[in-house]
This record gives C-alpha cells, structure tokens and sequence, in this order.
C-alpha cells in the first residue's frame, strides 16, 4: 500500500496521475455529477447515520470500504452567486472553525462546464482533548465546492483519509471538474 501511494504521488506530481473514471448522473434538473467508478449510494438510513443532520444531503456515494464519500448537499441561501468574493471568506472561516487545525491546499473561485464554484482543497484535523484520555487526531484530505442556483446553494464534499490523499486526490480533482449545474 505505501509504495502504490508513493507511485501514485509521484504520478500526480509529474503531471501524469491516471485519469480517474467517472459514471456520471444525473441527480435532479441540470444537476449532473460525476461519480467515481465503485463508488456506490448510500441509503437513506446509511446517510442519517453517517451526516446526522436536520437536512440530510441530497445524495451521498461511498467507496466499496465507506472510508471515501461524495456529498451533495442543496440548502435555500439569500446570497447571490455576484456575492462569491464574500462568501468565499465567509466559507473559508466557517472551515477553520469546524476543525482543530485546517491547511488550505488551494482556495478561489474557478469555472466549472460554465459557470463560477467557490472552491477549497485542504487537509483537516479534529483533536479531542475534553476527555480523560486523548483520543487520536483525525485528519482527512478534502474538497469542497459551493455555487448557488437561484436560492439554492449547492455544496459538493469529497473526503477520504489524510493517509490517502495521494491515492485521492486526482480523484477529488476530477469530480469538482465533472460538475454541470445549469442556469
């Protein structure tokens, strides 16, 4: 396993990482994503366990493991996609205060088949030091992306283990790529 994720960082450094296979689908009116090849849905009880939450994603795909998801969530938003600039910072703080310790990778507002997505790559960490005996750190590679449609925002999330970022992160890469959202 390490030599393969060695191999594979080498390959994404010099340029010539393998290009992903994507299944794409469609997940509602000019919605289209690209899901990775294995990667399957997870059911409705499956996403409530897993993103406890009032408003449980649109979809959500998992790797045959379920150590690597996709997320798609839609939530009603006032702002307006002229508003990226300033959401983009607003986003940005609400990352770093979800986690103990955040390194951007990359961040800024990019197109995508046509249209604009605030987009932020890092590797995140969660310490829990409130009880007795500290736990382990947890530390994932992800990628997130925002646009908002109307009076919708859309949110797109891909997390795998910090470990496998090498193994991922072409892959991350090619999903938020794969996006069309229509106007």
């Amino acid at each position: 396993m390490q030599v393969l994720s060695v191999s594979l960082l080498l390959l994404a450094l010099t340029g010539l990482a393998p290009v992903p296979k994507l299944t794409s689908l469609k997940l509602g009116t000019g919605l289209t994503v690209g899901v990775p090849t294995g990667f399957q849905p997870l059911p409705d009880d499956g996403i409530a366990a897993k993103y406890p939450s009032p408003r449980k994603p649109l979809a959500v795909f998992s790797n045959p493991n379920g150590r690597v998801d996709f997320s798609v969530s839609v939530r009603p938003t006032t702002f307006e996609s002229m508003d990226y600039v300033v959401l983009q910072k607003i986003y940005k703080s609400s990352i770093q205060r979800l986690y103990t310790n955040v390194k951007f990778l990359k961040e800024d507002i990019r197109p995508v088949n046509g249209r604009d997505f605030i987009y932020f790559e890092f590797v995140s960490t969660v310490s829990d030091t409130r009880r007795s005996g500290q736990l382990a750190a947890i530390k994932r590679y992800q990628t997130v992306q925002y646009a908002i449609q109307k009076d919708q925002l859309f949110v797109f999330t891909f997390v795998a283990p910090a470990e496998e970022q090498a193994q991922w992160q072409p892959t991350a890469q090619a999903v938020m790529a794969s996006i069309e959202l229509k106007q």
